[in-house]
């Protein structure tokens, strides 16, 4: 038998969802079971909570005051775990770390055994956005974000820098020459993002306009692999190069025209301030942050 606390669950999912199919995907858990779950609150409380229509669902008056009162019910349940858990000594429950796909792959995934063998009774959801979230609505406590912070209700904690580089394959370099000057690189294939625009200006002396780009992309990971696979020059963060430029599979292009320090190369935490869950995400940070290789 499902639990109230299950129901609610599902029933913020769909919220933040935007669809009963949208938190389906995203929870991994049937629509039909969802449905359900919502369907017995809506009977509990005698109260239609959402309006539904074929394309999207909306909260009704009685469900915008019930999501509102439930999230504050859960933070405070949360609140209460987590001061158990730090009776016993050691932090408990679950953490909810997001960020760009790359980072994710190159920097999180080699560190989560250590922090899984040191605090085993915190249960860690990964995703992977190269969107940036709002932690609200897509219900991440943390998030690791590379650039500056607009929001300034999140509390950050600066966990390094990590330098951008100018990277092409040596395959490409053999095909299509060196550039030897900035000007000479309006002559090659560029690769850049779809959006935001801002990314396609690169921090290089001489280049104060963007880019524009031979090949677009909104993954910094598919971009790194169009490098890899000779396809042109690309922008990007040693964070996920590093280990390309080491092995030989990516060279560094026109180092000494790279302006560096900018709020490109910052890497930061962002959480809510006083939140319930500051010991999860203090751990997590503790243990992540000195094995980040930026």
């Amino acid at each position: 038998m499902k639990t109230r606390s299950e129901d609610l669950e599902l029933l913020l999912a769909v919220v933040d969802s935007g669809g009963f199919s949208a938190a389906s995907t995203r929870l991994d858990v049937p629509v039909a079971r969802i449905s359900r779950a919502v369907q017995r609150l809506e009977q509990r409380l005698d109260v239609p909570l959402l309006n539904r229509t074929t394309r999207s669902v909306a909260l009704t008056d009685e469900g915008s005051r019930f999501v509102a009162e439930v999230r504050e019910g859960l933070e405070r349940l949360n609140a209460a775990e987590e001061s158990l858990a730090l009776r016993r000594g050691e932090p408990a429950g679950r953490l909810r770390v997001d960020s760009a796909s790359p980072f994710v792959l190159h920097q999180l995934v080699p560190l989560v055994g250590e922090f899984r063998r040191r605090y085993p009774g915190i249960e860690l959801e990964l995703s992977a956005s190269d969107d940036i979230i709002n932690l609200l609505e897509q219900r991440a406590d943390v998030a690791i974000r590379i650039g500056a912070l607009a929001d300034s209700t999140l509390h950050a904690r600066l966990l390094g820098r990590s330098r951008l580089h100018l990277v092409a394959s040596p395959g490409y370099l053999s095909r299509a020459g060196r550039p030897t000057s900035v000007t000479e690189l309006e002559q090659h294939q560029l690769i850049g993002f779809l959006a935001p625009s801002s990314l396609n200006r690169w921090p290089v002396e001489g280049m104060d306009d963007e880019i524009s780009p031979s090949m677009s992309t909104s993954s910094g990971e598919v971009m790194r692999r169009l490098c890899l696979a000779g396809e042109g020059i690309a922008c990007l963060s040693n964070f996920m190069v590093g280990d390309d430029i080491a092995s030989g599979q990516l060279e560094v292009l026109l180092p000494e025209a790279m302006r560096h320090g900018g709020p490109r190369e910052q890497v930061q935490a962002v959480y809510y301030r006083n939140t319930a869950l500051s010991a999860r995400i203090q751990a997590f940070l503790d243990v992540i942050a000195p094995g980040l290789r930026l």
